[in-house]
């Protein structure tokens, strides 16, 4: 127990040092981010031009992101407490959720003043519209390297990159317009710019919204298949049946799992327990496994003869509990459904 205690102590602490360091890399991509904004605001407002105020608006949104990036890295690290059981983990969710709401409801306002624009264009000068949006694109790619710098693992850091990397496609479309329109006087270039910016906003709200749906939901990290963990599982020596398999996401990026594994009779069940811990820490990096292991008794699982009575307490105390489960269907390959509990 001291040993399992050590080692998710120093992987907090850990945890907790890199989550500081990305917090130093979201604030300097804030900075840089707030510096131009600022000032992609004034010339919009002072030339008229959709497409800039535009590009300003999604730059709020990205720095909106980024400072709730930053509060959540930090309300995350609180240690779980109280009718909290979970921690705050998926606080990160619920930020990258409002990211991408934020996102939608700003589009649809430049997809209505932009069509309106597009059937009425006003005179705009392409000079200034050309010369901000290249400096945007300067200013965007120094904050997509700041903050690619912090974890990508957080829904949080992945929302605020995408914010900023949609901004940076958004300056390219912006500078192609002021360019139409600096040669051609083509000012409808203005709204068509403004459009594409909506398009990409509502791509990036939609992925947004999507990824904490799944984490809300439960449902397994993006690129895990249960079936294929459970199969994995069935297979370890020792193993007999797989119950009960659930994997989700705990919130940054963090995969958790529980199963009841039932274990041949002849077999220690605390080695197979650690074999099966050991195969979804280096084939899958699951850390976090509840894991109900109980000896099988005349082909089927017996409670009464589980771990805890035949080698003693404290096996199941040794575990990392992580509560919370999705089911995902009937058992895999090596499981008697006759046997399910």
């Amino acid at each position: 127990m001291s040993a399992g205690h050590s080692h998710g102590h120093d992987h907090a602490l850990v945890r907790g040092e890199g989550a500081r360091a990305d917090r130093r890399w979201l604030l300097a991509s804030l900075a840089v981010i707030l510096c131009f904004m600022i000032g992609e605001v004034t010339v919009g407002l002072a030339v008229g031009s959709l497409a800039l105020l535009a590009d300003a608006g999604h730059m709020l949104t990205d720095a909106a992101a980024l400072a709730l990036a930053v509060i959540t890295s930090r309300v995350s690290e609180r240690p779980a407490r109280g009718a909290f059981t979970f921690g705050f983990t998926r606080v990160d969710a619920l930020s990258a959720q409002a990211n991408g709401i934020t996102l939608l409801a700003l589009s649809v306002w430049f997809v209505v003043e932009g069509v309106r624009r597009l059937i009425d264009p006003p005179d705009v000068p392409g000079a200034s519209v050309l010369i901000v949006a290249v400096i945007g694109i300067g200013m965007n790619l120094l904050a997509a390297v700041l903050a690619g710098r912090a974890s990508r693992a957080s829904l949080n850091v992945q929302g605020a990159l995408a914010h900023i990397v949609n901004d940076l496609w958004a300056f390219v479309a912006t500078a192609v317009a002021g360019l139409l329109m600096l040669l051609f006087g083509w000012y409808r270039a203005d709204a068509i710019a403004t459009l594409i910016v909506a398009g990409l906003m509502i791509r990036a709200g939609v992925g947004l919204v999507t990824a904490a749906g799944r984490v809300f939901l439960e449902a397994a990290p993006t690129g895990v298949d249960p079936r294929d963990i459970g199969s994995e599982m069935a297979e370890i020596p020792g193993v007999r049946e797989i119950h009960d398999l659930h994997v989700w996401d705990l919130g940054s990026g963090e995969p958790a799992l529980s199963a009841h594994v039932v274990v041949s009779a002849e077999r220690d069940c605390h080695e197979v327990a650690a074999d099966v811990r050991t195969m979804l820490t280096d084939q899958h990096l699951i850390t976090h496994a509840t894991l109900q292991v109980d000896h099988q008794r005349q082909g089927q699982a017996s409670v009464g003869d589980d771990c805890v009575l035949s080698h003693g307490p404290g096996y199941l105390n040794s575990i990392d509990i992580v509560d919370g489960a999705v089911d995902v269907g009937p058992p895999q390959r090596g499981i008697d459904p006759a046997s399910r509990h």
